[in-house]
């Protein structure tokens, strides 16, 4: 298990060569690997962790995040309103608001339960049909929604960019939409591109296979 603490520290190493003025938080996508393979990034004091599965994530950190007020739990995959409660309880930032029946119901649901989360709308940079997101021309109207009306804590924009090797241009694009938003916070970047992704902007990685190794 040490090699995981090894890998972690060479991202740490390769973004601390970057010389950035601000702080980059690596999450940890931890999405079906069992607790037993992640612990040791968690002893070794890391905090921020991604998964894309509600019922998941329920099973595998309830316990552990009701004894470790430090660890903080990312949902980075889509989000179905039915599971938007169990959500609200667990996690404290959702990267993937997409729509304003989910932004209504996770409004309700954080003002039922007295907790307030950090949230991304995600934008769909490419317009991909098979890909969640909103469309980059109704983004900044959803945008005032979410702020104005469902009263969502938004702190920034999130993307999977379309897989056709020029990621850096969808990068560019969404920081500039982060910037017209004057958003503090821009979830891109996996493993194969974390570097590009905070060159253009990027707080918020999200990098797996690189920490944890490939998955089964």
């Amino acid at each position: 298990m040490n090699n995981i603490i090894e890998s972690f520290e060479k991202i740490n190493s390769n973004i601390g060569r970057l010389s950035l003025q601000k702080k980059i938080n690596i999450v940890a996508v931890s999405k079906t690997f069992s607790l037993e393979h992640i612990k040791p990034l968690i002893e070794h004091g890391h905090e921020h962790y991604g998964e894309n599965r509600v019922q998941e994530a329920v099973t595998k950190w309830s316990e552990l995040k009701s004894n470790n007020n430090n660890l903080k739990l990312h949902l980075i995959g889509k989000l179905q309103t039915n599971k938007a409660k169990d959500a609200i309880r667990l996690f404290d930032y959702i990267h993937s608001v997409d729509s304003q029946k989910l932004a209504d119901v996770l409004s309700k649901h954080q003002t039922n339960l007295k907790k307030r989360l950090k949230y991304f709308i995600q934008v769909n940079i490419g317009n991909e049909i098979q890909k969640s997101g909103v469309p980059v021309n109704e983004l900044d109207s959803f945008y005032n929604y979410c702020v104005n009306n469902a009263r969502l804590d938004i702190i920034g924009l999130m993307v999977i960019p379309p897989n056709d090797n020029d990621t850096k241009k969808y990068f560019k694009s969404l920081s500039e939409l982060n910037k017209s938003l004057a958003l503090p916070e821009l979830s891109m970047g996996m493993s194969s591109d974390y570097i590009d992704a905070i060159k253009h902007g990027a707080t918020f990685v999200r990098i797996g296979s690189s920490i944890f190794g490939s998955r089964s």
